[in-house]
C-alpha cells in the first residue's frame, strides 16, 4: 500500500474538486500517481454528474460580472436543485468562472442546440463562398463546408469550448467537463440556463 501525504490529497482535491476520503482512495489505489488517480477521478465525477443531469434545477443564482476596465460585462443565469447550494461559495464561484469564460471566449450559444438558425445559414453561406472560390468541386467544397460548421459551432458553443483556467495537466478539459466535476462536487444538478455578453462599442 502506497504512503500517502496529506499534502498529496489536499493537491488532487484541489485540482479534481473531488472529496478528501475519494482522493486519498484513488492515490492509494494508484500508489501515488497523481495522473493516474486524476483520469479515475475524473471519470468517476462525469459518471456521477450524469445520473444528477435528468433531476430538476428550479433554484440557482443570476450572476454579474464586470471585466476589469468597465468595457466588456457579462450576466449568466446558473441553476440548481436547491437555494442551499445556490448560497455556497463553489457555486458563486462556478457562477464566476463560467462568466469569465464568456468574456473571455465570447461563445453565441450554450450547446450545439442552441444556435439559431440564421447564425447557421450565415456561416454556412460564408464557408460555401469560400470552398467553390478556391476552385474546390461542389461534392468536395460540400464536405468543407460542413467541417468548418462543426468547427465553428464546437468553439463558439459555450460548454463545447476548452475551459480557459486549465492546468497543463488539463489542458483539454472541456467547459462541460468542468460543470460536470462541480456537479459531482456539489452533489445536484447543474444548468447554464441563458447568458448574455455586453461589451462597449458592440451590438
Amino acid at each position: 500500500m502506497a504512503d500517502v501525504s496529506a499534502q498529496q490529497v489536499m493537491a488532487l482535491r484541489k485540482k479534481t474538486g473531488a472529496g478528501i476520503v475519494a482522493c486519498k482512495k484513488a492515490l492509494i489505489e494508484f500508489e501515488g500517481d497523481e495522473e493516474k488517480a486524476i483520469e479515475h477521478l475524473r471519470v468517476k465525477g462525469l459518471a456521477s454528474a450524469d445520473k444528477k443531469s435528468s433531476r430538476a434545477a428550479d433554484e440557482g443564482i443570476v450572476y454579474s460580472y464586470i471585466h476589469t476596465g468597465d468595457r466588456l460585462g457579462v450576466m449568466i443565469e446558473l441553476r440548481c436543485e436547491t437555494d442551499f447550494v445556490a448560497r455556497t461559495d463553489d457555486f458563486r464561484q462556478l457562477a464566476k468562472d463560467l462568466s469569465m469564460q464568456v468574456a473571455a471566449m465570447h461563445p453565441v450559444a450554450i450547446d450545439e442546440t442552441g444556435f439559431a438558425e440564421e447564425v447557421i445559414e450565415a456561416e454556412r453561406r460564408v464557408y460555401t463562398e469560400q470552398a467553390l472560390e478556391s476552385g474546390k468541386p461542389q461534392n468536395i467544397a460540400e464536405k468543407i463546408v460542413e467541417g468548418k460548421l462543426k468547427k465553428f459551432m464546437k468553439e463558439r458553443a459555450l460548454l463545447d469550448q476548452t475551459y480557459i483556467k486549465n492546468q497543463p495537466e488539463e489542458k483539454n478539459r472541456t467547459v462541460r467537463e468542468y460543470l460536470q466535476q462541480n456537479i459531482s462536487k456539489l452533489g445536484e444538478n447543474i444548468q447554464v440556463a441563458r447568458f448574455a455578453r455586453f461589451e462597449l462599442g458592440s451590438e
